[in-house]
């Protein structure tokens, strides 16, 4: 299996820090936050990364270069940042079986391992993983409805009024490269983007079986200084 991080974005909301640098290459605990998600997909054991770059990105690949622990590196440019569904199909070249994908501003400390093995069930398509939010939170998410085997059969992403709290969808899943046909099928969405969101309700409406995997652990998407403080202080609390 290999591994994907989307790291294109342009951290708007974490300027100044990011008026010159990419948001993967913040600091958080000491390293970098793109390090804390390559090791959690060598962890895994993938045996390719592709990061996905754009904003900035000569600067992870001069921080990087071809390889993170012995396990080797591919580069893929989104030119226009269109939504995380625009931007996985930038990587799709590298693509040519399972993958485990993870937003490149993600710092996860949970058992990642769940949705690999989750994801090896031959009835099984693709996994995501969630957690509860509170509503505050989950309206700036993908709000998930398992049913008792934790398949995903509802989804509404960013909704006005979500339950409270909500499941959510994080920042990490599993799939195949029909998740890839899925992103070339949406259409923008009202934010002008190509959701993630929408591609797996795509892959869901056209009979796909996406499982749910809880986080046992925490994770925070670095979008703003508030969440960058709170990884760090996680981070350290943890190591």
């Amino acid at each position: 299996m290999k591994g994907v991080v989307l790291a294109a974005g342009e951290g708007t909301r974490l300027r100044p820090l990011t008026a010159e640098t990419p948001k993967g290459l913040l600091d958080v605990g000491g390293r970098p936050i793109l390090t804390h998600c390559f090791e959690r997909l060598v962890d895994l054991g993938v045996t390719e990364v592709v990061v996905v770059v754009g904003y900035e990105g000569g600067q992870i690949r001069e921080r990087y270069g071809e390889a993170f622990a012995g396990v080797p590196i591919r580069y893929a440019v989104q030119h226009e940042r269109d939504g995380m569904a625009h931007a996985l199909l930038a990587a799709e070249e590298h693509l040519d079986g399972p993958f485990v994908v993870m937003d490149g501003d993600g710092v996860v400390s949970c058992d990642l391992r769940r949705l690999v093995e989750r994801h090896r069930d031959p009835a099984v398509d693709g996994t995501v993983l969630v957690e509860e939010a509170p509503a505050s939170a989950a309206r700036e998410k993908m709000v998930c409805v398992l049913d008792a085997n934790d398949e995903l059969v509802g989804w509404e992403n960013k909704p006005e009024d979500p339950p409270d709290p909500s499941l959510v969808a994080a920042s990490v899943q599993t799939a195949t490269p029909a998740l890839l046909d899925a992103c070339r099928a949406v259409e923008r969405s009202s934010r002008g983007e190509f959701e993630m969101s929408d591609a797996i309700g795509r892959r869901i409406a056209d009979g796909a079986r996406i499982v749910g995997v809880r986080c046992d652990g925490w994770l925070v998407n670095v979008n703003t200084p508030a969440d960058l403080a709170r990884a760090n202080e996680l981070v350290r609390e943890r190591d």
